[in-house]
């Protein structure tokens, strides 16, 4: 594109003070020509911005004017005015000239920037194709497999057909994707024609994996169970390993996530309480996932209330699911290599596993029970293991159900420990030996005797959400080797709250979903303390509950210090900010297994502080098992070992090694994908050589 000449103003002659004398017309010019010079109109409105207009004249027309004039005819004041005139028009027109110049660069640049973001946006249009192409090939991939297991309820195929075929899916899902995606409408029996013909993969590699739970994110959402499954479930299946969850169908579940829910056609019938009862059998896809839900036709009213746990029949509620559970992996073929049980709720599956099921056709199959904590236990009379078909006889016996206190109860979750292969407890900082001393209420007979099997694995985060190098809510990304970023969006965090900008303000964030733990006077107090220092304060707050929004107008009264801003009402995009935007996070505890507070603000390049440091110091200083975890072990040797007062001196008098610390941390790894992942596949690859 060529550039047009600008001319400068500047460097143009000045006029004289007499324009005739620059542009006067000789009087003896013999056969000298005069013509009317035409009007020229800067046209500013209809014809376009700053135009030039020429405005037709009698000249342009042959009218009568359109004759010769001779010197004569014209006098001095005559041609002065038209000189004059000349001159007003040519600098006219000049300013004309440098203005559209001047909006045709501006134009320019305009284009090239809207080139620019199209090129920006066509990427990202590619890399999310790219990205939802992978997750709809896995998600189809999972929907032949529900179906195989219909085709397998249905007496379409038997069991050991139904494993090949499985096995064919798992090993060809690239290509079986390409092949079935527009058969997946057609019926169980035209569908089974077409994979029969396809039949012949190799030997699956990875291990086959079945949660069978109550929770899972987003379907339906408690506790930390919810969070963990999914994350954990995704690691596992990027990494090549077959997993698919068994889930209540409660009537508050969010089915907005799940791909291809639909409900399997054959009958299905469980065991309970002396006879067999029909449930219907419903399949999806969730993130990739496979997942199986099961609903209850005679006792319809277990899963169809307004809260998940905490009734009175719970035990039956649980036990219910867990017996139809073990009749559908049974009836439909499947051979996992583990079965993975999670809390109390499902525990009660080891006991009737391996005294029922082992024998029909799963005695590969091994057993691993995961534990977010020992506090929910489930005591319950003897009598009711007969309602999903065990003796309580033989296993109400201090070495198995029987609980250690209250012996004329059996503890579920005892049960659970006693008959899995592998018990994993999640725990971000606790060592083994404080869980089993200082946190089995109860249990640590049954922990002290089974400790060789007791395994500790940390919590994770979804790094593909959070990751502040594609972090779609920020204004800028940044990472561990480029942290420019951090600082525009430090700028920006400090805009949205309202907060004066300076160059050396230290700006540090909290999150509060709840204040169950909270110490506020301690919490004002540090705070107090910070800000006479200079630092600065966003605290973002969770509107839905009402103790966190109480606490934080309690903060807000008590402080009143305009560097110290408050959010009540929780939004995403702003927790991504806060989290970019701080130099500290303040964090209740390093065991966060709802919100993983600590592990995003590693990831962000905030520094997690405890916002209670000297009590929770002592704590970790006094348990010296070398059993823990190695987030554990890294928070210990750092952050963990510093006060907020401490952090901000360190920034302030060391900012070179502070920048090198925090540069260090980003680039630690403590998602679903690390540590949690591989202390799983450890305990599965232990179970399975047993």
């Amino acid at each position: 594109m060529s550039t047009a000449t600008l001319i400068n103003p500047a460097v143009l002659p000045s006029p004289s003070p007499s324009p005739s004398s620059r542009f006067s017309i000789p009087r003896t010019a013999p056969n000298a020509n005069f013509f009317k010079a035409p009007s020229l109109h800067c046209v500013r409105k209809n014809c376009g911005i700053n135009g030039l207009s020429k405005t037709p004249s009698p000249m342009d027309n042959g009218g009568p004017e359109d004759e010769e004039l001779s010197p004569e005819e014209l006098s001095d004041d005559e041609i002065e005015p038209k000189n004059n005139e000349i001159w007003r028009l040519f600098k006219e027109a000049q300013k004309n000239i440098l203005y559209l110049n001047r909006q045709r660069v501006k134009a320019v640049e305009e284009l090239n920037k809207t080139y620019r973001e199209k090129q920006i946006l066509i990427d990202k249009i590619k890399q999310l194709e790219k990205k939802y192409q992978r997750k709809d090939n896995v998600a189809l991939c999972w929907e032949l497999l529900l179906r195989i297991d219909s085709m397998v309820l249905g007496g379409l195929v038997s069991t050991e057909e139904a494993s090949n075929l499985r096995r064919m899916v798992i090993d060809s899902k690239v290509s079986l994707v390409d092949v079935f995606s527009d058969m997946l409408r057609q019926r169980d029996a035209e569908l089974l024609a077409e994979l029969r013909h396809f039949a012949g993969g190799s030997k699956r590699k990875g291990f086959h994996i079945i949660h069978i739970c109550t929770e899972m994110e987003p379907l339906v959402s408690v506790g930390s169970l919810a969070p963990y499954i999914t994350g954990l479930s995704r690691a596992l299946q990027r990494k090549g390993h077959l997993v698919e969850v068994i889930l209540p169908k409660y009537a508050s579940l969010d089915l907005d996530e799940v791909q291809g829910l639909r409900e399997v056609e054959a009958e299905s019938y469980s065991y309970f309480n002396g006879q067999l009862h029909g449930n219907k059998i419903w399949t999806g896809v969730v993130y990739g996932i496979g997942v199986t839900f099961i609903q209850p036709l005679y006792f319809s009213s277990f899963f169809n209330r307004d809260r998940i746990y905490d009734y009175p029949d719970d035990f039956e509620r649980f036990s219910y699911f867990s017996r139809a559970s073990l009749d559908y992996i049974a009836k439909s073929g499947k051979q996992p290599d583990v079965l993975h049980l999670h809390n109390w709720e499902t525990a009660i599956i080891g006991p009737i596993f391996w005294d029922i099921f082992a024998k029909q056709g799963l005695g590969n199959t091994r057993i691993l029970l995961t534990c977010q904590g020992f506090d929910s236990q489930c005591l319950d009379e003897p009598d009711k293991l007969a309602l999903c078909g065990l003796d309580p006889g033989k296993l109400n016996r201090p070495d198995r159900l029987q609980d250690t206190n209250k012996t004329h109860l059996v503890n579920v979750l005892k049960g659970g420990i006693v008959y899995s292969n592998k018990v994993i407890v999640m725990s971000s900082m606790h060592s083994k030996g404080r869980i089993i001393h200082s946190m089995s209420h109860g249990l640590e007979p049954t922990l002290a005797l089974h400790k060789e099997k007791l395994l500790v694995a940390p919590y994770g985060f979804d790094n593909s959400t959070w990751d502040p190098s594609t972090d779609k809510f920020l204004p800028v990304n940044f990472s561990a080797e480029n942290m420019r970023g951090k600082d525009a969006c430090k700028v920006a965090l400090h805009q949205k709250a309202g907060i004066s900008t300076h160059a050396s303000s230290i700006l540090v964030g909290c999150i509060i979903s709840e204040v169950s733990d909270f110490d506020l006077e301690k919490l004002q107090a540090a705070v107090q303390n910070a800000t006479r220092g200079g630092a600065q304060f966003v605290f973002l707050g969770n509107g839905a509950v009402p103790t966190v929004n109480r606490a934080l107008r309690y903060l807000q009264e008590s402080l009143e210090d305009t560097n110290v801003k408050f959010f009540t009402l929780y939004d995403e995009a702003l927790s991504h900010l806060v989290f970019a935007g701080s130099d500290i996070i303040l964090c209740h505890s390093f065991h966060d297994p709802l919100l993983q507070v600590p592990l995003k603000a590693l990831r962000y390049g905030a520094a997690p502080v405890l916002e209670a440091y000297a009590d929770n110091k002592f704590r970790y200083s006094a348990d010296h098992d070398h059993e823990i975890t190695r987030f554990s072990e890294f928070m210990r040797s750092t952050f963990g070992i510093m006060s907020l007062s401490q952090v901000l001196d360190e920034i302030r008098n060391n900012p070179s090694t502070w920048k090198t610390k925090i540069s260090n941390a980003m680039k630690e790894d403590f998602s679903w994908d690390s540590e949690c992942y591989e202390t799983h596949v450890s305990a599965y690859a232990s179970v399975k050589s047993l």
